[in-house]
């Protein structure tokens, strides 16, 4: 069996503390709460007529209590869900559409899938909000290990801001990047909203 790069191995380290931390939170839904709050002051949620959020499984930043009001509010939700190892996109528009589905996640009901209006296109998202198990504050992300919200990204424009939410103790001094990461525009956690590095100077 050939050796991990090195940068790989502190990939998976990284990731088996991240989880063990953001299991051990407290209070996850006050926290999420706060973040969610702060997500929505952003100017480019203002903005942003087409965002994407994520429907949050295990011990993510909570954000199923907060769709409806998104919704509510006149924004054009979208949510992902996995189709052959890709990311397919949904308009949410009750969260009676949603059903558990790949490894047990809220996804949209199949047969609601190919309904007109449902189906959206990465070049349409405005702003995505993302999850991730670790961050740092220069925007880097590590994921479940999967890839699907990195190519995910790749498939919208260039404008399309992506802002992770994380709680603090995911927070790690760097997050090793490899080729095909997609890097963060903002880190929104509990203490503060993290401005990272352009991407045109990572």
């Amino acid at each position: 069996m050939p050796p991990v790069e090195p940068s790989l191995a502190l990939k998976q380290e990284i990731r088996r503390q991240a989880r063990c931390r953001r299991g051990d939170q407290p209070d996850k839904e006050g926290l999420s709460k706060i973040i969610w709050e702060r997500f929505l002051t952003l100017p480019e949620y203002a903005a942003a007529e087409t965002v994407m959020f994520y429907v949050d499984a295990r011990s993510e930043v909570r954000t199923r209590p907060f769709l409806p009001g998104a919704i509510a509010a006149g924004k054009r939700v979208v949510v992902p869900y996995c189709v052959e190892g890709e990311l397919d996109l949904f308009h949410l528009e009750s969260m009676e559409e949603l059903a558990p589905g790949y490894f047990g996640i809220q996804e949209p009901r199949p047969e609601l899938r190919a309904l007109p209006g449902k189906r959206v296109e990465p070049v349409e998202l405005s702003l995505v909000m993302v999850p991730g198990l670790a961050f740092d504050r220069r925007g880097g992300r590590t994921g479940y290990g999967k890839g699907y919200y990195d190519r995910l990204l790749r498939r919208a424009v260039r404008d399309t801001r992506r802002v992770a939410v994380a709680f603090e103790c995911q927070l790690f001094p760097e997050v090793p990047m490899l080729e095909y990461d997609a890097f963060m525009d903002k880190v929104i956690t509990e203490k503060a909203i993290y401005e990272t590095r352009p991407r045109s100077l990572l």
